[in-house]
């Protein structure tokens, strides 16, 4: 049986200003915003080419905003993902070289903490 990861909630205070941060400086994908009740927004974003998303909202955790550390993606060259990173104007490291991989960072408005991690090649 496979398990795939295929949702995680990331906590912030203002739904509409993270939507905004990742749908337009991080790039990705806005799949869903749906007011469930009064209680409730679900809010879903993809990154491009992953199966993996994330979720916003109001209603859908307890976490407090900027709790989630050590989110990562990997993409296939770094230094384009840092220029694209920013470019669009987010605030990202310079690219940092570690034995396991190349790495930018970069946090959301909230303080939750993103690595992204161009994978070495594999012998």
């Amino acid at each position: 049986m496979d398990w795939k990861l295929e949702l995680v909630a990331v906590p912030v205070t203002d739904v509409d200003r993270a939507k905004t941060f990742y749908a337009e400086k991080v790039g990705f994908n806005a799949d869903h915003d749906f007011r469930v009740s009064d209680e409730i927004r679900f809010v879903q974003l993809t990154p491009p080419g992953s199966a993996c998303s994330i979720a916003l909202g109001t209603g859908i955790s307890d976490a407090q905003p900027g709790s989630v550390q050590g989110l990562q993606m990997v993409v296939s060259d770094i230094r384009a993902a840092h220029s694209e990173l920013a470019e669009r104007g987010v605030e990202v490291s310079d690219v940092q070289e570690f034995p396991w991989g190349l790495f930018v960072f970069f946090s959301d408005p909230d303080g939750n903490r993103w690595a992204v991690q161009q994978v070495p090649a594999r012998a």
